[in-house]
């Protein structure tokens, strides 16, 4: 059986952080798709469409790496494109509690998917998209928090 793997989220931008988790994890798993989910209270900085080209541009190189966009549960999404994992991120103590109620709501409404928990690497424990997003709604410049060879400007 193939492990596939969603990494979802908003990703409002996709930072090095979720760059790292994603290279990282593919030595875990056959597929990681990027699932970009339409959050219902978040305005978001970029729309989901240039979202998706972000991060299918990001990982070019990469066939086993996908993005996709989605709105509703990611249980649902997960059963159509046949998930075996859900790829999650932890920075720290309060995203483990955070991720793992999720996880355990998750697990009940879909036993057969297993969440896969992997620690960010050090230097990227403060990258974090609501601070990056701030950033860059305010001229600065977050080309450091960005995957090699982003340009924010060419997705706004």
């Amino acid at each position: 059986m193939q492990k596939v793997a969603v990494f979802p989220g908003s990703f409002d931008p996709f930072t090095v952080g979720h760059e790292n988790i994603v290279l990282r994890s593919l030595d875990l798993f056959d597929k990681v798709i990027v699932a970009i989910g339409k959050h219902s209270t978040k305005k978001p900085l970029l729309d989901i469409e240039a979202r998706v080209k972000m991060v299918n541009e990001v990982f070019r190189a990469y066939d086993q790496v996908s993005a996709d966009s989605f709105e509703g549960l990611t249980v649902d999404y997960c059963r159509r494109v046949n998930a075996t994992h859900m790829l999650r991120g932890i920075r720290t103590s309060a995203d483990f509690e955070y991720e793992r109620a999720i996880a355990q709501i998750n697990k009940r409404m879909l036993p057969s998917v297993e969440s896969v928990f992997l620690l960010t690497t050090p230097e990227h424990t403060p990258v974090n998209s609501t601070i990056i997003r701030e950033i860059i709604a305010y001229g600065g410049d977050a080309s450091q928090f960005l995957p090699e060879g982003i340009q924010i400007k060419d997705y706004l």
